[in-house]
């Protein structure tokens, strides 16, 4: 346990942006499985506003340095080829 108050104070910003990150994390994720669950229905306009969606949340964790910006590139290159190829 830190015992000055500047080190204390930042254990307890330490502990809230930790919880925040997982909440995004989690969205993230959530969104991911979304629009996997929607390619493998195989319905194109569901998987496409599921895209969009993912999208969205993969550049909102990539802003917030949740993820790299490069994993985050990565990640919707790869949902761009699936949504490709469903269609």
């Amino acid at each position: 346990m830190p015992n000055i108050k500047s080190a204390k104070k930042r254990v307890k910003i330490i502990r809230t942006k930790t919880l925040q990150n997982k909440m995004y994390r989690s969205a993230l994720k959530t969104e991911i499985k979304k629009y996997d669950a929607a390619l493998a229905s195989g319905d194109m306009a569901a998987a496409q506003a599921a895209y969009r969606t993912a999208v969205k949340k993969i550049d909102q964790a990539a802003a917030y340095g949740i993820i790299h910006k490069n994993a985050a590139a990565r990640k919707k290159s790869q949902f761009t080829k699936k949504l490709n190829a469903l269609a």
